[in-house]
């Protein structure tokens, strides 16, 4: 749909090419109708030009060699043609079929009197009026799509690097709240535990004893707040189903921002943990197996986690039963396991410690983030073990790579991806994760690539046009003069020249024959004598009227020179 300035522009354009053939129309000496027609039909093909590209092109190439006044409107449709035809297949056979047609009228019509330098003219003015602005137009057309599809290209950009973000930070919080629940839950379990033994103990007094009671209430009241902040975090960052059960992108990056705090707490720290438990009375005993390897810093926090999860359990489901906690170094990965036996006691009267419910779930996911694996389920003696496996070394160095079709985030390239976009930063909440301004960046990679060649051929093209143009405007120029100079006579020698004169005589001191400077001297001259041949030719003098030319003309029959005549004939 056009806009109203563009319905002005295009109306006031074809009023203006009317206008210009109708006025070359009456120069012509054309008749009322004639200049009518003339204007409306160059008007219709201008406004035609965009509608009907190919036939507006075929037809004024045809037209301007019959009449001059299409030769402006050519230059346009050809610039019309080059930007609205689509496939550069047809593109090419309009324009050569356009070519050819025009050169063809040409030479067709110069036929009597065809000559070297009209034949390069002929040659030379489609090159310029239809091929070099077909070039232009078709340049201009793919800038265009080329600007349009980069706008499209960074939009689309835009919008997938703000999904990984989301996902990104959507993860960070969902570390946030699973750590929340490994280390306070595992505190609060602590305090739970120690509140309930207490409790029941014979020696304390009924005030004490309501103390401890009040103490283990809030232990509760805390582990249920815990739980509610957990579950509304993970609730309000929940990922897709895909993305919870396969890791990507951005949960390899959410697990691989680990803060250092959390990652110092690792193998070393187990044994701290294992103090603790034993000091509010439970037996637990630690194992260990095979040579220490080093872990990665990620391997080493999931191993803290996994013994911190299954003493918490423990304590919070077994009361009372004794507890293994083993470490066995294998020659590719540390295995973790955490077993206890059935419970032997119970701590709550009835009111149970609060679950979080999420431990399990995240011990899951981190273990496998770095390439391992965990396990949890009752034994036979109907106890509980929780074990994982945790590598040496991880895939890629500690980031695992999703796997191909595995990827929930869409029309990502596998090449363009989060970690390439903004490397070395960091992916929690306050770090920047999308350039502000990619469009500059990514429209000089795209004209490297797609532009160039554009530029380059389109330049090369309008340089050989242009070097094409000024050899034939000089080579043109020169013979143009020559064929003047050898078409025009002097007045004494139109006066030495005697009628009866025998014609091989006049003939030497004339030139050859008649040139294509002296077409259309005949129109205005006087009749030529009956059966004679004659031999017109211009004067090396001007008239004294701007407007007319001087001519000789000579005329011969039987051998001899019949009529000799001076006339003027409109320049």
């Amino acid at each position: 749909m056009w806009s109203p300035w563009r319905i002005v522009g295009e109306s006031l354009l074809s009023v203006a090419f009317g206008l210009l053939g109708a006025g070359l129309a009456a120069l012509d000496h054309g008749g009322t109708v004639r200049i009518a027609a003339a204007g409306l039909a160059i008007a219709a093909l201008s406004l035609l030009r965009r509608t009907l590209p190919a036939s507006v092109l075929l037809v004024t190439a045809v037209g301007s060699v019959l009449f001059g006044g299409l030769a402006p409107l050519v230059l346009v449709a050809a610039w019309s043609a080059g930007r609205r035809i689509d496939g550069v297949g047809r593109a090419v056979g309009t324009f050569a079929l356009a070519y050819v047609l025009n050169l063809g009228m040409a030479v067709v019509q110069a036929l009597p009197h065809l000559s070297l330098p009209r034949l390069v003219f002929g040659v030379l003015w489609p090159l310029v009026a239809i091929i070099v602005p077909g070039l232009a137009g078709r340049y201009r057309s793919q800038h265009h799509t080329l600007t349009d599809t980069l706008r499209e290209y960074e939009a689309q950009q835009q919008r997938e690097r703000a999904m990984i973000a989301g996902q990104a930070r959507a993860r960070e919080r969902q570390r946030i709240a699973q750590d929340m629940h490994d280390s306070l839950g595992h505190q609060l379990v602590l305090i739970s535990v120690h509140a309930g033994a207490l409790e029941v103990d014979r020696e304390l007094t009924g005030r004490q004893r309501e103390a401890v009671g009040v103490l283990r209430e809030a232990s509760v009241a805390a582990m249920h707040e815990l739980r509610e902040v957990v579950q509304v975090m993970r609730d309000s960052t929940e990922a897709p189903h895909e993305d919870r059960t396969t890791p990507g992108v951005a949960a390899a990056a959410a697990a691989a921002a680990e803060d250092t705090t959390a990652l110092s707490r690792g193998v070393a720290g187990i044994e701290g943990l294992v103090g603790t438990s034993r000091s509010v009375g439970a037996a637990v005993k630690l194992r260990h197996s095979g040579e220490p390897c080093p872990l990665p810093p990620t391997a080493d926090h999931a191993a803290y986690r996994i013994v911190q999860e299954g003493l918490t359990n423990a304590h919070k489901h077994a009361p009372g039963a004794p507890i293994t906690v083993e470490l066995r170094y294998e020659p590719d990965s540390l295995v973790v396991e955490v077993a206890n036996g059935p419970a032997t006691r119970t701590t709550d009267n009835g009111r149970g410690v609060v679950s979080g419910g999420q431990g399990l779930t995240g011990l899951g996911e981190r273990t496998r983030l770095i390439g391992g694996l965990a396990h949890a389920g009752p034994t036979a003696d109907g106890g509980f073990r929780l074990a994982g496996v945790l590598p040496y070394t991880s895939p890629e160095g500690g980031i695992p790579s999703p796997e191909p079709g595995n990827v929930t985030t869409t029309f990502v390239d596998p090449t363009n991806t989060f970690w390439q976009q903004t490397p070395g930063d960091s992916l929690d909440e306050g770090a920047p994760v999308m350039n502000g301004n990619g469009l500059k960046e990514l429209a000089k990679a795209m004209s490297r690539k797609n532009g160039s060649g554009i530029a380059i051929g389109c330049g090369m093209a309008v340089l050989i046009s242009l070097l094409l143009v000024i050899a034939a405007l000089g080579v043109g120029g020169y013979f143009l003069l020559n064929k003047a100079e050898e078409a025009r006579i002097e007045p004494k020698q139109y006066d030495t020249v005697k009628v009866g004169q025998p014609e091989a005589e006049i003939r030497k001191q004339l030139p050859k024959e008649n040139s294509f400077v002296t077409d259309g001297l005949e129109t205005d001259a006087p009749p030529v004598p009956k059966g004679a041949k004659c031999l017109s030719l211009t004067s090396t003098e001007s008239s004294n009227n701007p407007d007319m030319e001087p001519v000789f003309r000579f005329c011969f029959k039987d051998g001899k020179l019949t009529e000799k005549k001076s006339f003027e004939v409109r320049n």
